[in-house]
């Protein structure tokens, strides 16, 4: 294709894009919504990834031994802990590293620093290597003779697994199902482009015009109209996501919560925008444009 070629065919697809205004306009629309909704969940699903990813490295289960165990009967437990499935590693802490734990945590309250080591119990810290599996494992250390409670944020590691899990299901979902109605909105947009050019093209196909030189305007257009979607769900994705992620830092409830700075994700978001962008105008003009070509 020549450079004069090139020019002819931006041309006619850009001529095609706004001689149609409300249709460009719809097919752009359904493009940013679609991207955006794929994107949105995409982004959730990372984020509880992320998030489940940083409690399996922070978080531990506590076994308490039980009261009437002497410390050297207690640390005899902790090969049992350790044979049992899924326990990645076990530290055994004493009466008095809990208390001195306790105390460096609570440096201003004066009443906690005379406090006897006694009234705690010893434990050990237990961390698992899958977290999906905690609360079996929970199960089976509690189990244990000489384990006598057990303190674990189940509840927190199963909700980050829940929404993962859901995130990802509706994500794949409506990866499918708006890719499809974009390049059906797409399609029907530049089937009307086709429709009103349809004499035009049969006298092209009868005086010899090719396939591919009365194709590529349309491909164009095509182009130009998912390449402009994307871009606008990649800016409208930004400051949404940027906006969310400044709501949990200045929500107290949710400070627990750690959200991926989009300044690590901007550019796998950009390049999926931009192809699936692409792709979706692009096929969508070569499916419309294959019936008229049958002449």
């Amino acid at each position: 294709m020549s450079k004069h070629d090139f020019g002819y065919f931006f041309h006619e697809g850009l001529s095609n894009m706004f001689s149609h205004g409300f249709m460009s306009f719809a097919a752009i629309g359904i493009t940013v919504a679609c991207l955006l909704i794929m994107g949105t969940f995409t982004l959730v699903a990372v984020n509880a990834d992320a998030n489940l990813k940083q409690a399996e490295q922070d978080n531990e289960i506590l076994a308490f031994v039980d009261d009437s165990y002497t410390e050297a009967q207690a640390k005899a437990l902790q090969k049992k802990l350790e044979a049992v499935d899924n326990v990645a590693s076990v530290t055994f802490i004493s009466r008095e590293e809990a208390m001195q734990s306790f105390i460096s945590e609570h440096p201003d309250e004066e009443y906690f620093q005379d406090l006897d080591p006694n009234i705690l119990r010893d434990r050990f810290a237990i961390k698992v290597k899958e977290l999906k599996l905690q609360s079996q494992t929970v199960e089976l250390i509690k189990a244990i003779p000489g384990i006598g409670g057990i303190n674990a944020y189940a509840e927190l590691t199963n909700g980050f697994i829940t929404v993962r899990n859901i995130a990802t299901v509706i994500c794949l979902t409506l990866i499918a199902v708006l890719f499809v109605v974009s390049m059906f909105i797409i399609s029907n947009t530049i089937k009307l482009t086709t429709f009103d050019r349809r004499d035009e093209i049969a006298i092209m196909k009868m005086v010899g015009a090719t396939n591919g030189f009365i194709r590529w305007p349309f491909v164009y257009e095509g182009f130009m109209l998912g390449l402009t979607g994307a871009i606008l769900a990649f800016l409208l994705q930004w400051g949404l996501y940027e906006a969310i992620a400044q709501g949990v830092a200045n929500n107290d409830t949710l400070q627990l919560l750690s959200i991926v700075p989009f300044q690590q994700l901007w550019k796998p978001v950009g390049g999926v925008f931009l192809g699936a962008g692409i792709l979706i105008g692009v096929g969508g003009s070569l499916s419309a444009i294959r019936r008229f070509l049958q002449v």
